[in-house]
């Protein structure tokens, strides 16, 4: 009886290490894609405030050749 004892116990802790690397492979997963989601928001918030500045510039010239 003691062998199959040492084989469940051993089983569960085998299960717990799969269980535990799950769940850091999905929790660095998702920290990529959130990293990977601010990145994009950056891009996009610096685009638009260049998209902005341009268009500022050109208001400003327009008003300055009348």
């Amino acid at each position: 009886m003691g062998f199959m004892d040492d084989a469940k116990e051993t089983a569960a802790a085998v299960g717990e290490k799969i269980k535990d690397a799950w769940e850091d492979t999905t929790d660095r997963v998702g920290d990529k894609v959130d990293e990977m989601k601010a990145d994009a928001d950056v891009k996009k918030a610096e685009a638009e405030r260049d998209s902005v500045r341009t268009r500022n510039d050109i208001k400003e010239d327009l008003r300055d050749s009348t």
